[in-house]
């Protein structure tokens, strides 16, 4: 899960652009109110292309799975993967023959954007875990491509390449994390891009706090591969990610 955002130190806190704790509890407003006006606030970018709000989408269903929370688009051979974090179904994730992308969605704040910050936090994590991450402006907008540090089958240490991607919305930010060849040869991603842009979120109207993940369901008519039931997987290696995450069912869709 995302990290909080870092808190001012005490001295900001005790006085937020001159004004004093106490000027500030005469006049009503507490000090993390100021402290938080004074940050640049963004809104978030226009999503001509998506992703789209579930507002935005006629018919969410159509050529869609309904995963409660995402409504993902289904391609011909692509496999389906949920990921778990406890009991709850939080991200999901779509295998297409050497590719994969992963998506999650989370609550945002209205009229803020978030993936700039949430860019800043994922880069300092892997590289304080001695990966590299280069910010770069692609077709899906500004992402992270990364090397992180994973361990291999043979006991030696190596690197995966990993995209990172995001949009913000209203009031939720969805992220997409982008493996295999769609991250080693990026200009071979154009579908996981596509399933990526044609996703609608599902925020609902249940108060939640920014950065907690949006919950997934599994399809009411799922067709289960056994192979994949329970498969416990390593947590996320990088800052940004779901702790412990589990593989859950794999439900195979051909459109």
């Amino acid at each position: 899960m995302f990290g909080r955002r870092r808190k001012r130190s005490e001295d900001a806190v005790d006085q937020v652009d001159g004004v004093t704790s106490e000027e500030l509890a005469e006049s009503g407003e507490t000090t993390a109110d100021a402290a938080d006006a004074g940050r640049v606030r963004l809104e978030p970018e226009p999503r001509p292309d998506g992703p789209w709000d579930v507002s935005e989408v006629s018919d969410p269903p159509e050529g869609r799975v309904d995963l409660g929370g995402l409504f993902v688009p289904g391609v011909e051979g692509m496999e389906l993967r949920v990921e778990v974090a406890g009991d709850a179904i939080v991200a999901a994730t779509v295998v297409l023959r050497d590719s994969a992308v992963q998506l999650q969605a989370f609550a945002a704040p209205k009229r803020e954007g978030i993936w700039g910050e949430v860019r800043a936090e994922i880069a300092e994590g892997i590289t304080q875990q001695g990966g590299a991450v280069e910010e770069v402006e692609g077709s899906l907008g500004w992402e992270l491509r990364a090397q992180v540090p994973v361990a291999l089958p043979d006991g030696t240490n190596g690197v995966q390449l990993v995209r990172f991607v995001g949009c913000d919305g209203p009031r939720w930010f969805l992220r997409g994390v982008i493996s295999g060849q769609g991250a080693v040869q990026p200009q071979t991603a154009g579908l996981l891009e596509q399933i990526f842009r044609d996703t609608v979120v599902v925020r609902g109207e249940s108060p939640m706090a920014p950065r907690d993940p949006i919950v997934l369901k599994l399809p009411d008519d799922a067709q289960m591969v056994a192979e994949g039931l329970q498969q416990e997987e390593q947590g996320s290696r990088f800052a940004g990610g779901v702790d412990r995450l589990q593989r859950g069912p794999e439900i195979t869709e051909v459109r």
